[in-house]
């Protein structure tokens, strides 16, 4: 059976020493103390450690081979110490995390940085998927956490609200009614809207279709044969407007702008975590909420 660790950084002490009393004096106890300990120590082993008189202490040499092997071992076990404790809070250990490729242009690349910054131990993975497979994919365990927009239903799964977005349009800088700070919704259905695939994100497409339901005559809504990122011609051409988050800022391309709608509701994204959460979830959860306060992702 292996020594108390705490017996063994005693030795190493008196080992440093030679002295009993100037080594109990830098551990902080009474040299009977360190004595007995000691004492115990080799009778842990079955061999003397130490020579003692009345003068001196030297190392046998069992006591040599122990002092040279023993503070390798002891830093290997503080270390195995520490990464229990770490895995523990949630700071080491592999986290996926799935997202949307709108949620991919800004606020998952901050959050990963955030992660990995501030936890040494996290191997952090974002992969991009689409909307409708992410809350799944975290109720049964493909991925540790989701980044969706939109009120997302399925089961099994906690939501956080992460960001909240105004609403708006992307346009040609030259359009018109990039002129205006604010754009009103009656304005912006006079042109045709820009839309992608209700398949990619059903919740965030009817939310912005909604905006117009009241307006007529109804506003013309196109959605491109080619994936919407993919070819934006009609937009700088000024031909359309596209209705989007204010994180489009961060990715339009050249000669696109983005202004908000005037009374449009926000935009949501959440944070999905499963609904049993481990001590790497609780830690996602606390880098996340303190990066929504420090970047003002949750304005009043």
């Amino acid at each position: 059976m292996a020594p108390d660790t705490v017996s063994l950084r005693y030795f190493l002490m008196l080992a440093q020493e030679l002295n009993f009393t100037r080594a109990a004096a830098r551990i902080g106890i009474a040299q009977p103390a360190l004595s007995a300990r000691i004492r115990r120590l080799e009778a842990e082993l079955g061999t003397a450690l130490v020579v003692r008189n009345t003068r001196s202490v030297a190392l046998t040499a069992a006591g040599a081979a122990l002092a040279e092997a023993a503070p390798p071992a002891l830093a290997a076990l503080d270390r195995a110490w520490d990464t229990a404790r770490s895995a523990a809070t949630g700071e080491l250990g592999t986290l996926r995390i799935g997202h949307s490729l709108s949620a991919g242009a800004e606020t998952v690349p901050a959050l990963v940085d955030r992660l990995m910054r501030d936890n040494s131990g996290l191997q952090v993975s974002a992969v991009p998927m689409a909307t409708p497979e992410i809350v799944p994919a975290v109720a049964d365990g493909r991925i540790d956490a989701g980044i969706t927009r939109g009120e997302q239903p399925g089961r099994g799964v906690r939501r956080f609200l992460l960001r909240r977005m105004r609403v708006g349009v992307q346009l040609a800088r030259h359009h018109p009614l990039a002129e205006h700070a604010e754009i009103e919704i009656t304005d912006a259905a006079a042109y045709p809207l820009r839309l992608p695939d209700r398949a990619a994100n059903p919740v965030v497409h009817d939310q912005l279709t909604t905006l117009f339901r009241d307006i007529r005559p109804q506003p013309r809504f196109h959605t491109p044969a080619v994936a919407f990122d993919m070819s934006q011609t009609d937009l700088r051409d000024g031909a359309t407007l596209a209705p989007a988050g204010e994180a489009a800022i961060s990715t339009q391309a050249a000669g696109l702008t983005w202004r908000p709608l005037r009374g449009a509701p926000s935009l949501v994204i959440h944070l999905v975590l499963p609904g049993e959460q481990s001590p790497l979830h609780r830690r996602i959860r606390a880098v996340a909420k303190t990066l929504a306060h420090e970047l003002d992702w949750l304005p009043d």
